[in-house]
């Protein structure tokens, strides 16, 4: 609306002219009227002078008014009090594809000049016609007024302003309008550009996700340079399916991607409805981050297992077998920024927490679980005891000497499995500590305990077969 300002100014500039036209018109035949009541007065000689000399200025000011109307780039229609057509100046005659008709009135105009609500096939509504609303004394402004010539059809900007008397009553009303196709075209053009920017934006979003720029403070990823980077504080996690390539290879490549695809945007709902974005897909494995609480990241891994469920409920349906994930979730101090050259550069996290965080992944494969967490995830936790939660392992990362304590979330388990492990929560604990201080007699048959509460708990019999394995080692020595 800010380009349609200067507009209507100039075309509110150019009624005030026309207002001030006729002002100067109606003093000017006020004069006349004098002196032809002077002109009774005297002599027919003076009377005859008088009368041609009124004349010769009344044409005079009528040629005027219409030379400067018909220069004007704009229509221009005046009605009288009545509502009958008065004056069309040459622009508004072009406009409308013919001459005034004298003797009709505004309600006949929809015929008339066949005016029409934009985008309809409704007579445009006489009461809402600008002169009619001029007429009982309302200056207006419309855009939603059309006519139609043949199969053109021009869209009209349409303003009126009621004319007074001295008296104050309305004499004339007066409507300036112009033809507005070219700004409508470039209207429909803008907003298709628009369309197209938002659908290239969205496009980018799906390469480049929203909440990166935003980390960055980007409005745009056309603002994005290589090198820009921002250190955070986040939790990461990453999922991979097991034995993905032994799925594959029983798969067709259009079955692969189908597969893929299906199976990753099941769990992409499952990140963002709890505040997390994908930062990349390596093959079938994702790498997603949450910059809230690590309960997010936990949350988000807990339903992606429950999603799974879901998943390989359909996916044996159709004749596959079950497919399982491991998921390692790790939370510290990150870098986010573009890595790469100026004409080719990528969005990237950089971090010791992002190595430990695929290095924990990694490990659900070892102790066959779904879910594994560090102690730094562990104690970001507001309230870590409304999980199901138990200690499993103390790992070095590779190059580092910093032992991590791993955790098991075990709250996706199948029913059963998950009772056993907290029905044995206690008696594992010990047994762990036990097998920590070496002592490998007294926590083998701890391990035993939990396993016969618990037989399908994998984690406790890793645990036994290591203990045994101690024992016969040191029996050998």
């Amino acid at each position: 609306m800010q380009k349609k300002q200067p507009i209507q100014e100039h075309l509110l500039l150019e009624i005030e002219k026309l207002r001030q036209e006729v002002e100067h018109l109606r003093r000017e035949k006020a004069n006349l009227r004098a002196l032809l009541e002077e002109a009774t007065q005297h002599s027919d000689t003076i009377e005859a002078d008088l009368h041609d000399k009124a004349l010769s200025v009344e044409r005079s000011s009528e040629r005027k008014l219409a030379k400067f109307l018909d220069a004007m780039p704009m229509g221009v229609f005046v009605v009288d009090a009545t509502g009958k057509p008065y004056y069309a100046n040459q622009m508004a005659q072009y406009i409308l594809g013919k001459r005034i008709a004298p003797e009709t009135g505004i309600e006949q105009f929809p015929d008339i000049y066949q005016t029409y609500l934009a985008g309809t096939d409704l007579p445009y509504p006489s009461e809402r016609q600008p002169l009619w609303r001029a007429l009982q004394g309302e200056s207006t402004t419309i855009e939603d007024l059309e006519i139609r010539r043949g199969d053109k059809i021009i869209p009209l900007e349409v303003w009126a302003t009621p004319i007074f008397d001295e008296n104050g009553q309305i004499t004339y009303a007066i409507a300036v309008f112009q033809d507005i196709t070219e700004r409508k075209r470039a209207e429909i053009e803008r907003s298709e550009f628009t369309n197209q920017l938002l659908e290239i934006n969205s496009a980018y979003e799906r390469f480049v996700p929203r909440q990166f720029l935003q980390f960055l403070n980007k409005e745009s990823i056309v603002e994005v340079k290589l090198g820009d980077n921002i250190q955070q504080e986040m939790s990461v996690l990453f999922a991979d399916i097991r034995n993905f390539t032994t799925l594959s290879e029983r798969m067709t490549p259009s079955e692969n991607f189908k597969f893929i695809n299906s199976y990753l945007s099941c769990m992409e709902s499952a990140i963002a409805e709890n505040h997390g974005f994908i930062d990349k897909y390596i093959g079938d494995a994702i790498m997603a981050l949450f910059s809230q609480d690590a309960d997010n990241a936990l949350k988000a891994g807990i339903a992606m297992l429950h999603r799974l469920n879901e998943y390989n409920q359909h996916w044996q349906s159709v004749g596959y077998d079950p497919i399982s994930i491991g998921i390692g979730i790790n939370s510290g101090s990150l870098m986010l920024g573009t890595v790469g050259s100026p004409s080719r550069m990528n969005g990237t996290v950089i971090s010791d927490a992002v190595n430990l965080a695929s290095r924990i992944e990694s490990l659900t494969k070892y102790y066959d679980v779904s879910l594994l967490i560090s102690h730094h995830t562990y104690l970001r936790l507001p309230n870590p005891d409304i999980y199901a939660i138990r200690t499993i392992d103390r790992v070095k990362v590779k190059g580092k000497s910093e032992t991590v304590s791993i955790f098991e979330v075990f709250d996706a388990d199948p029913p059963e499995i998950r009772e056993g492990k907290l029905a044995t929560a206690t008696v594992f604990e010990q047994a762990l500590l036990l097998y920590n201080q070496d002592n490998y007699v007294d926590a083998e048959q701890m391990f035993r305990d939990c396993l016969s509460i618990n037989p399908l708990d994998k984690v406790a019999q890793i645990y036994l077969e290591r203990c045994q394995l101690q024992l016969l080692y040191k029996v050998k020595v």
